[in-house]
């Protein structure tokens, strides 16, 4: 969809953002593409540039001298303008990150917990967000992007069994962080959030349409369409993880049998590595206990192949990324077993992109996403629109405030 501004004075929060996000989009320009591009004067564009370069958004470079006149200035977005803090809740525990605006991960941390309550959670939330914090005390802290699990709001699916939250339905997750939390907070369901952090930073960005199968505690996927994810009306389209696949098969939770995730996920694994050493874990599965990763792979491979011949004929994407809580080399090792793949309406002739790729951001990709829930969220001009006359008001645009960052830190 265009990016388009308003000459009105009152849509200068919506109008900054237009601009950020032409920046982001079409980096190195000049003020006159951009103004051509969103329907704005030069001026005005010259005007927010100005106020933008302030508050250390973007930096500008001169091209080299190739005549008469004065070079162009090219515009572009300074990383270090600012940074945002992502959360990610799963059934065996927290991580949160920090992300500057380029989508590079500041630092991690990582917080195992054998009960993921609320009660336990929230305050190791806090905790978190004061550690990452602390790695920019004097950066400007965009917002806070949490990731919760899904499907939202399913009884039979969303709080029973190894790969839900238990004991978290009802608890309004958003609205606890923003009251403890002087920042804007975004929250949404991690397989959104996993493709979104795909699209703006990944090697999704290469592509106009792409499916991402998130390889979590569970499983689940997200379809993301000239540029947008697709959520569903309720939030949950692309749970590929309750498809039953296998007639007659394990008993799941849902109360289905033979559903996707209880064949291929992190506790699928889990689970056939506890039956042989209660011990083993997944992180060390590939070195300790090869055999039953060998097993695991040959009952999990012919599953998800399946899977992905349906999720190609449903949405028909350029290709499909996988990525989530394993090692790259133990999902290489997934892919490999699936070839070869299933004929589908992927299979088509004089195809140049690989039908299955691995994410380059790993185990971390998640958080990058939830933290892009938040970069995402407080540049939209939707979210601008809140600031309108902002002269009048007692709120300030939340990106016009806070410590100025001009250059790029070292």
């Amino acid at each position: 969809m265009a990016l388009r501004g308003t000459n009105q004075e009152f849509g200068r929060p919506y109008n900054r953002r237009i601009v950020l996000e032409t920046i982001r989009l079409e980096a190195p320009i000049a003020r006159g593409e951009i103004a051509s591009k969103v329907g704005l004067t030069v001026q005005t564009v010259s005007t927010i540039i100005r106020e933008l370069e302030l508050q250390g958004f973007v930096m500008g470079s001169r091209e080299a001298p190739k005549g008469r006149g004065l070079p162009r200035t090219n515009l572009t977005l300074n990383p270090e303008g600012g940074f945002a803090i992502g959360l990610h809740v799963t059934p065996i525990g927290v991580s949160a990150a920090l992300v500057n605006l380029a989508g590079k991960i500041v630092g991690t941390r990582h917080h195992p917990m054998s009960r993921v309550s609320p009660e336990a959670t929230f305050p190791f939330f806090e905790a978190l967000i004061a550690e990452m914090r602390a790695l920019r005390p004097e950066g400007r802290m965009l917002g806070i992007g949490v990731a919760m699990p899904g499907p939202s709001d399913v009884d039979s699916m969303s709080f029973v069994g190894p790969t839900t939250l238990e004991g978290w339905k009802g608890i309004p997750v958003r609205d606890r962080l923003a009251e403890a939390n002087a920042l804007p907070v975004f929250a949404g369901a991690e397989l959104g959030a996993v493709a979104l952090g795909e699209r703006l930073y990944g090697i999704g960005r290469d592509f106009k349409g792409f499916y991402y199968v998130y390889f979590g505690v569970g499983l689940g996927g997200a379809a993301v369409q000239d540029g947008a994810v697709l959520r569903g009306v309720y939030g949950n389209a692309g749970e590929i993880g309750h498809l039953p696949l296998v007639p007659g098969g394990d008993p799941c939770p849902c109360g289905n049998r033979g559903c996707l995730e209880r064949y291929v996920s992190r506790d699928a694994l889990d689970r056939r590595l506890k039956a042989v050493d209660p011990t083993a874990t997944v992180e060390t599965a590939m070195d300790d206990h090869p055999d039953v990763v060998d097993a695991w792979i040959a009952e999990a491979a012919p599953v998800l192949r399946l899977a992905i011949a349906m999720i190609e004929n449903l949405f028909d994407p350029e290709t499909i990324v996988i990525g989530g809580l394993a090692s790259e080399a133990l999902l290489q090792r997934l892919l490999v077993a699936m070839e070869p793949l299933t004929p589908s309406v992927a299979a088509r002739s004089g195809r140049t992109t690989p039908r299955l790729m691995l994410s380059r951001d790993g185990q971390d990709a998640v958080l990058r996403g939830a933290a892009a829930l938040a970069i995402s969220g407080a540049l939209s001009p939707r979210f601008g629109l809140l600031f309108a006359g902002e002269e009048e008001r007692t709120e300030r645009d939340p990106i016009m405030t806070g410590p100025a960052k001009k250059e790029v830190a070292a």
